[in-house]
Formats: structure tokens, C-alpha cells, sequence
């Protein structure tokens, strides 16, 4: 039987999850992004509303593995040869964009009676946009792959990398004056911290790789090692005096150079979330909404600075670069709100003893408010462009000669999307290729994607039925979305298989034209109701065609049709993955 403190945690934590399904469905309602939802669940939770926190060591645990996904997917996303693709725009935006936000930002945290130290902090703070928010924004617009979609995953590259030296700095600072820091000095921390960067660079260069390629076999394997290194590396972090939050940092850096590392983010994104909840409710226990009085025309004056001058920045420097207004204004509203990393970086100066709590409260209310109007700026952004296009011709050049050498040589996407690159998936690819259709492949199958590779045929490596990663899949100028997959896929029912691919594909901004593999006519007639547009039937086109080959025998038995050499067989592959298995 359990113990009444036991049953008493377990009752408090199913109550808080209860609260935030409740308060993330009004958040659906007022069409605002997860984290808003996420943030108020913490201040009804606290002692200034419904007052339900009181197993703070188990919350907190759980706020604490939050983090450390959170900083884990940050680092995954931060390869060296993405960030040596993002172009000059991205960086010299995103810098300008950090730059202008940090300087205005101390300068009014001055002017509102701020001190030196924690008008640093709050300018900071301000400088960090929701990658979160800004990508599901897009994908759900279907404008991951538009030209300002792309510049504003520039920024997000350049304002991680502005995160990972501003928690890098904090870490330092906090050396030898946190907990135990007079029995550490800094030239012992440092000397971690080399260890662990030389361990890192090891890792990359010889370890990741191959482990992952061999976890990848079982992806529920892979995605329970990527959480235990994000744990370890965050504990040990925290043990060399570093912090938890750059050790989570570079477990993410060690894999962010892997094939996998996609569909690693895809699946751990839920998991986030969900983790998340629990910094937010341990946030909001330590607010007290009463003293926040004092702050409230500070946090309009500094939410006024977000919505305005971040996109204005944006939209100015894009401008003298060469872009159209249009691109500028869409690219601008991107960041015009803060994240999540804001409310950490805070917490940690907290920590560290140089904030009082109250500016936690205060970087909090600037949060609610941006992020909930940057939401809704986003959504309609087309029609705020519309309303204000008129009085930015000012801010674009003549000409705009950037955007229109872009618009000559911008990638066109794919014609055809194939899921499932096993026989019949690969053999289809390869034709298609030769008559010089663009096909993109996806498979589950780390072996099937090297073979792919070796054919020349650009494959990704991911889950196909997995919302995250199809809706960063370049569908916006696909015509086509063929699924080759096997009749089981994951431990789903074919018919759930298919359902939840199209389901998918389509709220993913798919509008093109589906076509999927059937075995039998009574599963292509349940296809054809599932509103697939063609259903392909391998084994009746062979036998149709091995028929017609067999009368011509017959007929003019001296004349045989030309004999083209067969694909890779993958039929091995099965063993390697329970994903996109070949047909």
C-alpha cells in the first residue's frame, strides 16, 4: 500500500496535469501556443492562486530534466555545417537584431529605475525568441520553406549560439560564488570544462556516429540513450561547476553532427513539453502575483519594446541588405516575443544571487504579453502587411537586389515525396530520377538510407508518421506524397498506418496529391474511402506485366524484352528497423 505522502505527490501531480490539459485547451480556443498555456498553469498553481504546489523536490526534479531536454534540443540543433549555411543575412540580422534589442533594452531598464546589473540581465533576457512558438507558427502557415521562414531559422541558429555564450558567461560567473564555491577554484572548473569540451570533440569525431547508427535499429533505444545523455551531461555539468543547463548544451553539440539528429528532436519535442510543464508550475509557485504591482508599467513599457522595435530592427537591416519590405516585415514579426530561455536565464541569475525574485516576475508578465500578441501577429501576418505595406517603402531598396538573385537561383523543393525506401520504394526513386523528376526519400532504416545515398537519391532519415518531422519535410512544392511502407508500420494496423499519414501530410500544409501501396482490392477500396488519390498495387503491375512479357512469348518467341539491372535488394533491411520496412 502506498504511503500517504506518496499518494498525496501522485494525487497533487495528476491534478496539475489535469489543470494544464484544462487551461491548454482554452489556450486552443484563444488560438495561443503551449507555453502561454504552460505559464498560467504555473501562476493558477501557485500560492497566489490555487495554491496546490507543495511536493516542491519532485517538481522541481522534473523542472530540472525539463531544462535539460530543453538545452539538449537547442545544442542538437546547433551543427557546425548548418551554421556555416545559414548565410550572411541570417547572421548579420540576427546579430543586429541581439545587439539592438541588449543596448535599448539596458538603456530603458535604466530609465525605469533599473540597476546596472539587472537592466543587463532583463536586455539580455529580451533578446531570446521562441524557437518553439516561431516554428510551429510557420509550419502550421505552411511557410517553413518561404523565404523570410527560412532567414527566421537564421536567427534562431545565431540567437542559440547567443544563448550558449550568454549560460557559458553565467557559469563563469558563478564560479566561486554559488554553493560550494569556495572548495572549487576557477582554474579547477576550467579545467573541466576543457575535459568535458575535449570529451565532446572525441565523442563527435569517432563515438557518434556509429552509436547512433547502431541504436537507430531500435528507435525507442535511440530516443531512451539521447534522454540519458542529455541527464548525464547535465549532471556532470553541474558536478564540474559549469551548471546543468551548458552540460544539457553539449549533450546536444555531441550528436548534432549524427543523421539522426532530426528525428531525435521530433520525438523528444513531446517529452519536452511535457517536462516543461513542470519548470512552469515550480516558476509560478515562486511568483507572488501580489508584489507584481510595481511592475507592470515596466513590463508594458518593455512588451511595447519587444512587439515593436525587434521586427523594426529586422525589417531595417533586412532592408539594407537588399530584401523587399514584405520579406522584412514577415521575417521581423518572428521575433517579436520572448522565450522560455528568457525565464531560465532570470532563474539563474536568481540563483546566483544578483536578481531579486521579483524580476523574475516582471520578465514573466513581458512573456505572457509578447508571446500572446506575437501570436497572433504571426497568424495574420499577411493582413497586417497589408494594412502597414503602405508606409514602409522606406525601409526596402530599389530594386531589392538581394531577394531577386534569390528568387533566380532559390531551391524548388521536390516533385514527389517517397516514404519508405525499401525495394520497391528505392527501384521507384531511382526511375524517377532518371527521367529527371525530383524525388526526396524517407525511411525509418538507417540502412536504407545508405543505400539510397549511394544511388544518389537524397533520403532523410525519420518517422514519417510522426507530426514533428513531417511538417519539416520541404511539402509546400511536393505534387506528389507516395507511400511505399509495410502494412504494419511502428506496431499500427495498416489502416491506422494510412490514416495517420494522411491525417498528418495534411496538417502539415500538404496540398498535393497522395498515392500508397496496396496488397489486395479490398484494402485498395479502403484506401480509396480514406481519400487517397491513387492506389499503387505492385504485385497485380507485375503480374500484369510478366503476363504481357509471357503472351508475347508465346506469340514471337524469338523477340525477349531488354533486361535492366535490378535495384539493391533491402530485404535484410527489415531486421535493422521497425520503421519504413520495404514492401
Amino acid at each position: 500500500m502506498l504511503d500517504w505522502v506518496t499518494y498525496s505527490s501522485f494525487t497533487e501531480i495528476a491534478a496539475l496535469m489535469m489543470l494544464a490539459a484544462v487551461v491548454g485547451f482554452i489556450g486552443i480556443l484563444l488560438r495561443q501556443p503551449l507555453i502561454v498555456s504552460l505559464i498560467a498553469v504555473g501562476l493558477l498553481a501557485g500560492p497566489s492562486g490555487l495554491d496546490v504546489v507543495h511536493s516542491t523536490e519532485k517538481i522541481e526534479l522534473l523542472s530540472h530534466l525539463g531544462i535539460a531536454v530543453l538545452l539538449f534540443l537547442v545544442g542538437i540543433k546547433l551543427d557546425v555545417k548548418l551554421i556555416r549555411s545559414i548565410g550572411g543575412v541570417s547572421v548579420m540580422t540576427g546579430l543586429g537584431q541581439v545587439l539592438f534589442t541588449s543596448c535599448v533594452g539596458y538603456a530603458i531598464g535604466l530609465a525605469l529605475g533599473l540597476d546596472h546589473i539587472t537592466s543587463v540581465y532583463v536586455a539580455v533576457a529580451l533578446t531570446f525568441s521562441s524557437t518553439i512558438i516561431i516554428v510551429k507558427l510557420l509550419s502550421d502557415k505552411g511557410e517553413i520553406d518561404s523565404l523570410h521562414g527560412q532567414v527566421a531559422l537564421g536567427f534562431l541558429i545565431v540567437q542559440d549560439l547567443v544563448v550558449v555564450i550568454a549560460m557559458v558567461v553565467l557559469a563563469t560567473i558563478g564560479i566561486g560564488g554559488g554553493k560550494g564555491g569556495d572548495s572549487q577554484s576557477l582554474g579547477q572548473v576550467a579545467l573541466s570544462a576543457t575535459a568535458l569540451l575535449a570529451f565532446v570533440v572525441i565523442f563527435v569525431r569517432y563515438l557518434a556516429d556509429p552509436l547512433t547508427r547502431m541504436l537507430a535499429r531500435a528507435p525507442e533505444l535511440l530516443m531512451i540513450y539521447a534522454m540519458a545523455q542529455a541527464a548525464v551531461f547535465a549532471a556532470v555539468g553541474k558536478l564540474v561547476g559549469l551548471g546543468m543547463e551548458v552540460g544539457g548544451l553539449l549533450a546536444g553539440v555531441a550528436l548534432a553532427s549524427t543523421p539522426y539528429r532530426e528525428s531525435i528532436a521530433a520525438r523528444l519535442a513531446p517529452l519536452r513539453d511535457f517536462l516543461l510543464l513542470f519548470f512552469f508550475i515550480a516558476l509560478g509557485s515562486a511568483l507572488d502575483l501580489s508584489a507584481l504591482d510595481t511592475h507592470i508599467v515596466s513590463a508594458l513599457v518593455f512588451s511595447l519594446f519587444v512587439l515593436i522595435g525587434n521586427p523594426l530592427i529586422v525589417l531595417a537591416i533586412m532592408g539594407a541588405l537588399g530584401y523587399r519590405k514584405r520579406t522584412g516585415f514577415l521575417a521581423g514579426l518572428t521575433v517579436a516575443q520572448i522565450s522560455e530561455f528568457s525565464l531560465i536565464f532570470i532563474a539563474m541569475g536568481i540563483s546566483l544571487g544578483h536578481l531579486t525574485s521579483d524580476i523574475l516576475g516582471l520578465v514573466t508578465l513581458v512573456g505572457i504579453i509578447t508571446i500572446a500578441a506575437s501570436t497572433y501577429m504571426i497568424t495574420y501576418s499577411h493582413h497586417l502587411y497589408d494594412f502597414l505595406g503602405r508606409w514602409l517603402g522606406w525601409f526596402e531598396r530599389e530594386g531589392a537586389p538581394r531577394e531577386s538573385h534569390l528568387e533566380q537561383t532559390e531551391d524548388q523543393g521536390y516533385d514527389i515525396i517517397i516514404i519508405g525506401l525499401g525495394r520497391l520504394g528505392t527501384a521507384l526513386a531511382s526511375q524517377l530520377t532518371e527521367q529527371g523528376i525530383r524525388v526526396m526519400g524517407v525511411d525509418f532504416n538507417p540502412k536504407a538510407i545508405r543505400q539510397s545515398k549511394k544511388l544518389d537519391i537524397r533520403a532523410e532519415y525519420g518517422d514519417a508518421t510522426d507530426a514533428a518531422f513531417l511538417s519539416e519535410l520541404p511539402l509546400g512544392k511536393a505534387q506528389w506524397l507516395v507511400a511505399t511502407m509495410p502494412q504494419h508500420h511502428l506496431g499500427l494496423t495498416a489502416e491506422d498506418t494510412r490514416k495517420t499519414l494522411l491525417q498528418q501530410a495534411r496538417a502539415a500544409g500538404f496540398a498535393g496529391r497522395l498515392a500508397m501501396v496496396s496488397h489486395h482490392s479490398q484494402e485498395s477500396a479502403e484506401l480509396l474511402n480514406l481519400g487517397v488519390d491513387l492506389v499503387l498495387e505492385p504485385f497485380t503491375d507485375a503480374a500484369q506485366r510478366a503476363a504481357e512479357v509471357l503472351q508475347q512469348q508465346l506469340t514471337a518467341p524469338d523477340t525477349l524484352p531488354p533486361v535492366t539491372p535490378s535495384q539493391p535488394d533491402h530485404s535484410n533491411s527489415a531486421t535493422a528497423s521497425q520503421g519504413n520496412k520495404p514492401c
